[in-house]
């Protein structure tokens, strides 16, 4: 028998968060994209899944354009591989800018002047930040918002015209897609739900449709084809009245038993293990003990699994402090194992860390 946490274990296994595995540029292409929307924060999300967390892992991975941080699947900032940036983009873009339209609409009779004021500017000086390219623009007597800016350049990397740049001293540039995806890898529609699927199952699995559904901000119907057309590289059973799929590969025994190392993890909600879905998120609450409400907290710990308190991450001068709202009273083996990741998650960042629970 399959229970959630038989499935949040599962996931654990599929995304690596149990025996992590590998460099950065491994964990970005074994997962697909990873939310990027907070790069601090999301650094750790890649990091925590990796065999040695380094900091200058995913730091050289996106200065070398090895991995791109850009607007794809949802309109937000995803790490990807640079050998899935184009298809991707392609595939889950159109969607996406239908559902921000009408914020483009202030400046869409000026976008074709736009977009070429912004590739002349890269092409002539690239890795520039926001706020270089949104005063490049006011030179040029564009009278934008900032807002527009962050509008225009994102619908931009969803066009496939820019994406990240190297990095300055950690902050976000911007430059020319042709730039830093110079072999781009195109699919025709199918092969690419096809692939799609697959692989998106594989690394977040066991999932339901609808829950790519949501990760990808594709219909149903597409989904569905891309799960017909994956085929016997996708496997499914049913449990508490939903279909759920996994690569063929996976036994469903495979993640039933004890936990795997490490147990406990400090995460942001943004993290995959979260907003990887939709449908079926919550069986990381087996118990029912977290309120459905309106999210308040913006990180998790999670143990075995299980979110058992809402986090929030407050870095000093003098370390990092990992403030726990538990959902219920924690066991002594939860609090050793939310203490070792506290650990793991401070000599990241180089940071004496400190646990507090309210």
């Amino acid at each position: 028998m399959t229970s959630d946490r038989d499935l949040a274990r599962w996931r654990l296994r599929s995304q690596l968060l149990s025996a992590p595995a590998g460099d950065a540029e491994h964990v970005v292409g074994t997962l697909l994209a990873v939310q990027a929307e907070n790069p601090s924060q999301s650094a750790w999300a890649v990091a925590t899944r990796t065999a040695a967390t380094d900091p200058a892992d995913l730091a050289g991975a996106l200065a070398e354009a090895r991995v791109v941080r850009t607007h794809v699947l949802r309109s937000t900032w995803h790490y990807v591989h640079a050998d899935d940036a184009q298809w991707l983009i392609e595939l889950t873009a159109p969607r996406v800018l239908a559902a921000i339209d009408s914020q483009v609409q202030p400046f869409a009779e000026r976008i074709t002047e736009l977009t070429d004021a912004v590739v002349e500017t890269l092409g002539k000086a690239p890795d520039r930040t926001r706020p270089e390219l949104a005063a490049s623009l006011a030179d040029r007597r564009f009278d934008l918002t900032g807002h527009d800016v962050m509008i225009l350049l994102a619908y931009l990397e969803m066009q496939t015209v820019i994406c990240s740049g190297a990095p300055r001293d950690g902050e976000h540039t911007y430059a020319l897609f042709a730039d830093r995806v110079r072999s781009p890898r195109r699919l025709e529609r199918d092969e690419a739900l096809a692939e799609l699927a697959t692989r998106y199952f594989s690394s977040h699995g066991p999932a339901t449709e609808r829950d790519l559904a949501y990760w990808a901000t594709l219909t149903l119907g597409d989904v569905r084809r891309g799960i017909a057309a994956a085929g016997d590289r996708l496997a499914s059973f049913e449990h508490d009245g939903r279909r759920f799929l996994h690569a063929a590969s996976d036994a469903p025994d495979a993640a039933s038993g004890a936990s795997a190392e490490p147990a406990a993890h400090l995460l942001q909600l943004l993290d995959e293990m979260y907003r990887g879905y939709q449908d079926s998120r919550w069986v990381i609450d087996r118990e029912g003990i977290v309120p459905r409400a309106r999210e308040a907290a913006i990180g998790m710990a999670v143990v075995d699994g299980q979110l058992l308190a809402g986090m929030k991450r407050t870095v000093t001068a003098k370390g990092v402090t990992f403030a726990l709202h538990p959902h219920r009273p924690f066991l002594a083996t939860e609090v050793e194992a939310i203490e070792a990741a506290a650990a793991r998650y401070g000599a990241f960042l180089g940071l004496e860390p400190r646990v507090a629970i309210a």
